[in-house]
């Protein structure tokens, strides 16, 4: 079957194979994050904080994932939203050193504080939901994007207690359910978007000179 041509801004381009497969990989991946937070904060109302670890890993694995396979036109933001993943992650990593990997949500219950050490996770996760708002105008992307600083941030001053924040990250994680699960019948080209936008810019790339 012949790959279907689509006219972009700066000339024609193909959706291939590997395009349909990255996508793919996208969307299962934000569905991983989606399930595990789902998961996670349904297993942390019912039962407490303990072996909750699990869908910690889910979490960080799918959005790394997702950030290797989502399309963002400038490379700057793209690697942004990376080194934010990055730089929460291994905030995650000392907080699970200090604390065990049982302790990692208690830990954060306690002393909002080490919200400093794990926020860029969610900033990552918070611009994939800008991202997608901007892309789609999906209301459940802007409310993705809007409640995960608004719960953090009030923990994190005090304006908000351990229910108030609870409530608004199960909303998010809700929405951000939602949201992967309603991408699933889109066509793989509104993911990939214009691919003459990202062949154009990598042209205007500065060449080194040897």
């Amino acid at each position: 079957m012949t790959d279907p041509v689509f006219e972009g801004a700066y000339g024609t381009f193909t959706i291939t194979d590997q395009d349909r497969r990255e996508v793919l990989s996208y969307r299962l991946a934000l569905l991983t994050v989606a399930v595990a937070e789902s998961a996670l904060l349904l297993q942390w109302t019912t039962r407490g904080p303990q072996g909750l670890w699990p869908w910690l890993l889910l979490m960080v694995a799918g959005l790394g994932l997702a950030l290797r396979w989502i399309h963002i036109y400038l490379k700057p933001l793209h690697r942004t939203l990376q080194l934010f993943w990055l730089l929460g992650s291994i905030g995650g990593l000392v907080l699970a050193w200090r604390h065990g990997a049982d302790g990692v949500l208690g830990a954060l219950a306690a002393d909002g504080r080490w919200i400093w050490a794990v926020g860029p996770f969610f900033a990552a996760l918070a611009g994939v939901g800008f991202k997608e708002f901007f892309c789609f105008r999906r209301p459940e992307a802007i409310g993705v994007t809007l409640l995960l600083p608004l719960a953090l941030l009030g923990r994190l001053t005090g304006l908000l207690g351990d229910q108030a924040t609870v409530s608004l990250l199960a909303l998010q994680a809700a929405l951000l359910l939602l949201l992967t699960l309603r991408k699933f019948p889109m066509e793989a080209a509104a993911d990939v978007g214009d691919k003459s936008v990202f062949a154009y810019l990598e042209q205007q790339r500065p060449t080194s000179i040897a």
